[in-house]
């Protein structure tokens, strides 16, 4: 249990619904970070902290304490689509600007989005897609070393 998931969404949401849609997609306890005692928490129970920050996706969730062997991409899939939300995960390039977008049906694709930061931490805008048809997208090594390439789509049954 040492992972930690970092996802962002695209619209404000209150730690009451980010917690209960976790735990109905992971089937597992949900702890709220801020009342979260550790002397008290269930063995299998999962903390999970959410705020708001401005810029397109503006909830941030970090999931604290997942089980080994959850896969990621899937939850997150199950995670949108129980939502109705897109959500943003990272990738595997280590690019701040390129992150995996969930969309609301569960499909996954890389994107593109500007990152700047103000006093409370990222803001991220001006979400693309990254495709071959973009001249950086082309051009640029770390999306191609990608498992996740340019213009790749995985449909929802294929994510979940």
């Amino acid at each position: 249990m040492t992972e930690l998931w970092n996802w962002k969404i695209d619209d404000r949401m209150t730690v009451a619904e980010v917690s209960t849609a976790l735990a109905d997609v992971l089937g597992l306890a949900v702890v709220s970070m801020g009342a979260a005692d550790p002397a008290r928490l269930p063995l299998d129970a999962v903390v999970c902290d959410v705020w708001l920050r401005p810029g397109e996706f503006p909830t941030s969730v970090d999931c604290y304490g997942i089980p080994d062997g959850v896969p990621e991409v899937g939850v997150i899939a199950a995670f949108a689509r129980r939502l109705g939300r897109p959500c943003l995960f990272v990738d595997d390039t280590l690019d701040p600007g390129r992150h995996l977008l969930v969309g609301s049906d569960g499909t996954i694709r890389p994107v593109h989005l500007d990152v700047t930061e103000d006093d409370d931490g990222d803001v991220l805008s001006n979400l693309r897609l990254c495709s071959t048809h973009s001249p950086r997208c082309r051009a640029w090594s770390q999306c191609h070393q990608s498992q996740w390439a340019p213009d790749s789509v995985v449909p929802a049954l294929a994510a979940a």
